[in-house]
């Protein structure tokens, strides 16, 4: 990009006619974001239908090296700009997590698309992400399904925007000046669900008091959503008290473990023992049978 520096003489330290076409004065902020904006090396990859726009952007027709952004790159080790363009499945999130920890401070993101956006039209889907914002931080934000490549263009002239007006002295703007290594975002977390680190205080806390409403109610409970064949009142008193013999045993133990003045870790391992000779007996068992 050109460097006007006619725009770089409205200081209060005049410059005079003569040299105003070769000296210029400025602030430091103003070059340091002239210098990032104008070199944004975008990571190449794409995820969805999206992900043409953003080569088409790139092509002769519209191309956004005009803007600086021609470079872009195979590794986040080079780049400082993430599009993520098209949806982001449960799977995807993972790694797209595990690049944008892998790039250099100062990075960016920008999401392209209804879906990498909230969802688009898979939003509440099984297996997709309702927006990446929900793991990334985002910068900009660039609607459409897909967005065009003006739309695109538009959005990284909006990021653009948005670094001319970041000061090095606030420190929210810079935190990669900050005192000591920045934290690493959270890697997602991939099992019967995905699971955000994050939440894990919210998630348990949340299964403890399910545990409890659960040992507050009945013993014995129907579940819901099924058809279940009735169940005589003989046949849940007979669970019942199983379950109370049960517990009342278990009671006994504990009462005896202490008494005897073992410590957790020896009461344990009894107790592992004991399921180990369980198991080995129900094999027996199911061997004789067979």
């Amino acid at each position: 990009m050109e460097l006007n520096l006619q725009n770089l003489n409205t200081t209060e330290y005049p410059v005079p006619a003569e040299l105003q076409s070769n000296v210029a004065i400025t602030s430091l902020n103003h070059i340091y974001n002239w210098g990032r904006r104008n070199s944004m090396w975008p990571m190449l990859f794409g995820l969805a239908c999206c992900a043409i726009e953003m080569i088409a952007t790139a092509s002769s027709r519209f191309d956004f090296s005009r803007f600086g952004m021609e470079v872009m790159r195979a590794t986040p080790r080079q780049s400082d700009l993430m599009i993520v363009s098209g949806t982001v499945t449960k799977k995807m999130v993972v790694p797209i997590v595990r690049l944008y920890n892998q790039m250099p401070e100062p990075k960016y993101v920008l999401a392209m698309g209804a879906c990498a956006s909230g969802g688009g039209p898979f939003k509440e889907g099984y297996n997709v992400v309702s927006g990446i914002d929900k793991y990334l931080p985002v910068d900009v934000y660039v609607p459409g399904c897909p967005p065009t490549p003006q739309a695109l263009l538009y959005g990284l002239i909006a990021l653009q925007k948005k670094i001319d007006g970041q000061s090095l002295v606030n420190a929210d703007d810079v935190p990669w000046y900050g005192v000591g290594p920045s934290e690493p975002t959270p890697v997602p977390i991939l099992g019967p669900d995905i699971i955000d680190p994050r939440q894990m205080d919210m998630i348990r806390r949340q299964a403890e008091a399910h545990a409890r409403q659960e040992f507050e109610e009945e013993p014995v409970r129907l579940e819901v959503g099924r058809d279940l064949p009735a169940v005589g009142s003989e046949a849940v008193a007979a669970v019942a008290t199983k379950k109370a013999a049960a517990k009342s045993v278990v009671k006994k133990e504990e009462k005896s473990f202490s008494q005897a003045g073992m410590s957790p870790e020896a009461v344990e391992s009894l107790r592992q023992k004991r399921r180990e000779n369980a198991m080995a007996r129900k094999a027996a068992r199911l061997a004789k049978g067979d």
